[in-house]
């Protein structure tokens, strides 16, 4: 995987245009990020396409950056930065939505998923890109990423620290607080190479 060849994330591609997808996108876009929104549901895009006009027609200058919409996973992360899915919290769906953004996007794209319940390191393992895959955690309070003060950020032990440093950025771009934890669920020998690489001899 190349490294992105700018110290911060421009270009956000959401996939899932329901209730929690683009709200993540709207906050997104109104923080300055370029933004593409995808779904295969046209009523879904409809909906957020309307909601985006309500948005922009309640507020002054209410986008800082941009946000369009994609009706296929291929035109959403043609030029993305990172990826972040809404699709449902079960591995099945997961797998099957990180394969297509592996296969589709650039190398340099970054993967977020938000999950409570799998494995970052599981989910990152079937990717060509582990080094660049995190997961993302809301707590209890938070009824949605968009809405959270404070994130969860899981890691796996392939996770790249500029991989963490990146993601941790752009949460800070959202005025979010994101708290960088490994994987509980990775196999503890997993957890030992990562850790006996970043000691020094």
């Amino acid at each position: 995987m190349e490294s992105l060849p700018r110290n911060s994330i421009s270009k956000i591609a959401v996939i899932g245009a329901g209730p929690l997808g683009r709200g993540f996108a709207f906050l997104c876009a109104r923080k300055g990020f370029e933004v593409v929104l995808e779904d295969v549901l046209p009523s879904n895009l409809r909906r957020a396409q309307a909601a985006l006009e309500q948005l922009v027609a309640g507020e002054i200058q209410a986008l800082r950056g941009s946000l369009t919409f994609a009706s296929s996973v291929e035109d959403a992360v043609r030029e993305a930065d990172m990826v972040v899915d809404f699709v449902p919290d079960e591995l099945e769906s997961k797998l099957e939505i990180l394969s297509l953004i592996d296969r589709m996007a650039p190398p340099k794209t970054l993967i977020c998923t938000p999950s409570d319940a799998l494995s970052i390191t599981d989910i990152a393992s079937c990717t060509y890109r582990a080094a660049g895959c995190v997961a993302v955690r809301v707590g209890d309070r938070a009824p949605s990423l968009a809405e959270a003060a404070q994130v969860r950020l899981l890691r796996s032990p392939m996770t790249t620290q500029v991989t963490v440093d990146l993601v941790v950025g752009m949460f800070a771009a959202l005025g979010k607080e994101a708290l960088v934890e490994d994987d509980p669920e990775a196999p503890v020998f997993m957890h030992n190479a990562h850790l006996s690489k970043a000691q020094p001899i």
